[in-house]
């Protein structure tokens, strides 16, 4: 895949994936919860950082 390097893809790219996880982060019932659940939410906030970091050194 060839990386995103204009600024209006980078934000449509980052605008999607963080309605991902509020999507995610919605359906998520805290009575039922497990670990899992909250690890990959974790690890979807963890990849969005990531993410943008790159962004900002391209």
């Amino acid at each position: 895949m060839k990386p995103i390097t204009d600024k209006d893809q980078q934000v449509t790219y980052l605008k999607n994936r963080l309605q991902i996880f509020v999507e995610v982060l919605d359906t998520i019932d805290p009575e039922t919860t497990e670990l899992e659940d909250i690890d990959r939410l974790i690890s979807m906030v963890d990849d969005l950082e990531e993410k943008m970091d790159q962004f900002k050194n391209r």
